[in-house]
Formats: structure tokens, C-alpha cells, sequence
């Protein structure tokens, strides 16, 4: 029986599948030749989850993988209409990016408490100018997105004494329904997002959004882009409606040298990295060659994204969503 191909959707530098020999037979194909390449793979690597390419070459003629994986977190890159009433499995990166997205969350809290990005400028200039700092401890946070990234970021920073309340689309136990994001919103020092991209979270921080800020709050992004209004966010910035921002992830990515996103006041951003470590590359890798293991010898997949959702449900509560959704 001729092995299963597993088609790779590579990007540099390539995934480390050597544990596949002899189980697998792995080929390499860049975005212009996806399409080409589609029908003979029984398995599709998206290790380019940068890439557009799955969702335009998906509606073409011939076969289809039984199992597509993205060396990401998020899908809204991949889905199309044909692989959502598809018979394909899709199955995510869960497990990989939660503690290190949460560990650059709350190095971001607490270098705006400190003002750590006034302490590096004046160091530039070799000014000495004492200031008061504030504490973290006591002060209210909001997440946005109930998932296991979001679920982590809350841990991290109730040790840090943060007072968190994490909102996910529906309410249950010890989790906030969408509808009370507002109000929790209103009184909060810190807002993070962490959504999913779906239809209910684009555009979800906007102008009407950004006004019910306090003056004093700060809102990070580590989710996605697009759940951003960025001229809204801009906007809010320069009226002073809150204290400041910290952005991972854009609309456009990479951002491009002449936006306006870079010398906004009050405004950090950083190159879609809070969740790459040293290593994670290789972990990505891992953690593809397990998955393969366990599909090739009939066993279930973990971390299945819920095509029509957008995201991998929730396994201690088949109604919890991993994304703030109001719809």
C-alpha cells in the first residue's frame, strides 16, 4: 500500500519531519503551486499560515486532503466556503502559543504601569526625570475570548494580583456573556483581546467601543487584526479616551512603513511575535508528527476547529466558544 502523501505549504525555514519515514511520503509545494499539487495529498501541512493560498486554490478541480493542519492558532486564513462543507478535517496549533502570548501580555502590563517605554527614551536623551509608577496589583483587567489562549493570559495575571474577568460569547461558571463586556469594559485598567477572527469579532473594538474606556486604561491586542477598527483606535489615542495600546497583530501584516500605526502616541507595536519563542518552530513540528502519528494509525485528532465556528470548541463545555462573539 503506497504511503500517504502529506503535502507541505512550506515556508523558510522548513518543518523538521524526518519521524515521518516510512510513513509518509512529504512533499514541498510554495503558494503558486498549491492548487497544482492539492489532489495527490492525503494530508496538507499549512506551515506557511501566512499565506492566503489554501483558501484560493481549496474550490478547484480534483480531490481534496481528508486532514488540513495549520502550524497557527488561527484559521480565518484558510476557510473558505468549499473547505467549510467540506468532509476535511481542520485541526489547529492549540497548545503551542498559550503560555508564551500570556507571558507578553503581562510584560506589556506591567511596562506600562512602570512606563518603561518614557524610561527608555529618557535614557536616550540622558535626562533624569523621577516618576511614579503604578501598581498592578489590585488594578481590573478584562479578556476578551474564553479560549485557552484567553484562559491563560487570565492565570498570568491573577498572580500578579490583577482582579480579571474573562468574557467569552455565552455566561457560564466563572465566565462573562458578551453582553456584559461594556460594563466590565467601562471599569477596567486593562482590556485584552484575544478573538479569533470570525464575523461577530471583525470590527469589534471600535469608536463606540474605545469611548467607554477610561481615561486611564490601556487595551493590548493579541488577537487578531481585524477585530480592530485601527482609524478608530487611532482616533481614541490621539483624543486621549484612554492612556494607551499595544498591538501584535494588524489588519495588514507586515505593517507597511508608511502607516500612520507607528507614530501614534501612547502606542506600541510589535511584529506578530508575542507568541514565538526560541524553539517554537520545532515544537510546531512536534507537534504535527504526533498528530500525524495518531491519524495514521486511526486514532482520534485533537485540537478539531469547529469549521463552521471558526475555532476549536471548548472540551469541558460544548457550549463555550473560544472568541467574544455577539452574535
Amino acid at each position: 500500500m503506497p504511503e500517504p502523501v502529506v503535502l507541505v505549504l512550506d515556508a523558510d525555514p522548513s518543518p523538521r519531519l524526518g519521524r515521518l519515514t516510512g510513513r509518509a511520503r512529504v512533499l514541498r509545494t510554495d503558494a503558486a503551486g498549491l492548487a497544482a499539487r492539492l489532489p495527490e495529498a492525503a494530508v496538507l501541512l499549512v506551515w506557511d499560515f501566512t499565506s492566503d493560498a489554501v483558501r484560493e486554490a481549496w474550490p478547484g478541480e480534483g480531490r481534496r486532503p481528508r486532514w488540513v493542519h495549520t502550524a497557527s492558532a488561527g484559521v480565518d486564513r484558510l476557510l473558505c466556503p468549499e473547505l467549510v462543507a467540506s468532509d476535511t478535517v481542520l485541526t489547529n496549533a492549540r497548545g503551542i502559543f498559550e503560555r508564551p502570548i500570556a507571558e507578553y501580555v503581562a510584560g506589556l502590563v506591567l511596562a506600562f504601569a512602570k512606563d518603561l517605554p518614557t524610561t527608555l527614551a529618557l535614557q536616550r536623551e540622558r535626562r533624569w526625570h523621577h516618576r511614579e509608577g503604578q501598581q498592578v496589583a489590585g488594578s481590573r483587567a478584562v479578556v476578551v475570548g474564553a479560549g485557552p489562549i484567553g484562559r491563560e493570559i487570565t492565570r498570568l495575571l491573577h498572580g500578579l494580583g490583577i482582579q480579571v474577568a474573562l468574557v467569552g460569547r455565552s455566561a457560564r461558571r466563572t465566565i462573562h456573556g458578551v453582553e456584559d463586556l461594556g460594563p466590565l469594559a467601562a471599569r477596567a485598567d486593562w482590556v485584552i483581546s484575544a478573538v479569533p477572527l470570525t464575523p461577530s469579532t471583525y470590527g469589534m473594538f471600535d469608536t463606540r467601543f474605545f469611548g467607554l474606556l477610561q481615561p486611564s486604561a490601556r487595551f493590548i491586542n493579541v488577537g487578531r487584526g481585524a477585530s480592530v477598527v485601527e482609524a478608530d483606535l487611532v482616533q481614541a489615542l490621539n483624543r486621549r479616551w484612554l492612556a494607551g495600546a499595544a498591538l501584535d497583530v494588524f489588519a495588514a501584516e507586515p505593517l507597511a512603513p508608511d502607516s500612520p500605526l507607528w507614530d501614534v502616541p501612547g502606542l506600541l507595536v510589535s511584529p506578530h511575535l508575542s507568541g514565538d519563542t526560541v524553539g517554537w518552530r520545532d515544537r510546531l513540528g512536534e507537534q504535527f508528527v504526533t498528530m500525524y502519528e495518531l491519524w495514521a494509525d486511526g486514532g482520534p485528532l485533537p485540537n478539531v476547529v469547529d469549521k463552521q465556528r471558526g475555532y476549536v470548541p471548548s472540551t469541558d463545555n460544548s457550549a463555550e466558544e473560544e472568541g467574544a462573539s455577539p452574535e
